[in-house]
């Protein structure tokens, strides 16, 4: 019980010091530029326009993504200290693995099959929870055209990134060493659910089915990336169909509203 406990800690306390580290760093850096001493109280402080406060929320998003995934290399050559760069790309994944697994072009038919199962799940999910998900969403009128590229990018580029290095890589290192392969998958996918839950702030009109929405609708993934990996050995494989779902999903949930 104590492996499952500390196993389940390390991607927590990783996201959280991350989002710490970030919130704190685009503050100073925010505040720097605006000329106010980023340690006034509270209520001293002024009132930042619009377009300042959604900008800083997407570059504290992207930002988080970019310290998990140098906190989790850290954490991989923390455990494989003395064992050579080598041994660092091998535990997440990086690395051809000993023995032969599935070719990875085989599993590329997945590609163009996973939105349509995606989508399909997302919108069943919803619907049987009666929750407002995947509609209507709208970019933020207040951010610049910068922003909203970088916004993309933490979607589609970062957040896949990032987040498969800590579960897929470094959680399923540590958890590939005491469970079984099937037991590996599930807990990782789990953790990957249970990570989400919050990070989106809920519609007035939630109900109390809204806080599992978005873990429900992420299950799917969360498997099927951590079959992925199990299947192939590799990692990569995983951040290209994570990546891929996130480009579908956006697609899906922003383009009525550019019509």
């Amino acid at each position: 019980m104590g492996r499952i406990l500390a196993l389940v800690a390390v991607p927590f306390v990783v996201l959280i010091a991350a989002t710490l580290l970030a919130i704190a760093l685009v503050r100073l850096v925010g505040d720097w530029r605006l000329g106010i001493d980023p340690f006034t109280p509270t209520l001293q402080r002024p009132r930042l326009p619009l377009a300042e406060l959604a900008a800083r929320g997407v570059v504290t998003d992207a930002l988080r993504q970019g310290l998990m995934a140098l906190l989790v290399v850290a954490l991989a050559a923390w455990a494989c200290r003395g064992a050579g760069p080598g041994a660092v790309w091998a535990r997440l994944g990086f690395a051809a693995p000993a023995i032969p697994r599935a070719s990875t072009r085989r599993l590329l038919w997945l590609l163009p099959l996973w939105p349509l199962i995606h989508i399909a799940w997302v919108t069943a999910t919803a619907a049987a929870l009666q929750v407002n998900f995947a509609q209507g969403v709208r970019i933020s009128p207040f951010l610049s055209p910068s922003m909203v590229a970088l916004w993309f990018a933490f979607v589609i580029l970062l957040a896949p990134v990032a987040e498969e290095l800590l579960l897929r890589g470094e959680v399923y290192a540590r958890a590939s060493r005491f469970l079984g392969p099937a037991a590996t998958i599930v807990t990782t996918a789990l953790i990957f659910c249970l990570a989400h839950i919050g990070l989106e702030p809920a519609p007035r009109n939630a109900n109390a089915f809204h806080a599992l929405a978005r873990p429900l609708t992420l299950l799917p993934l969360a498997l099927t990336l951590g079959w992925l990996r199990w299947r192939t050995g590799r990692l990569w494989p995983c951040m290209l169909l994570h990546a891929w779902s996130n480009l579908a999903l956006v697609v899906y949930q922003i383009g009525p509203g550019l019509r």
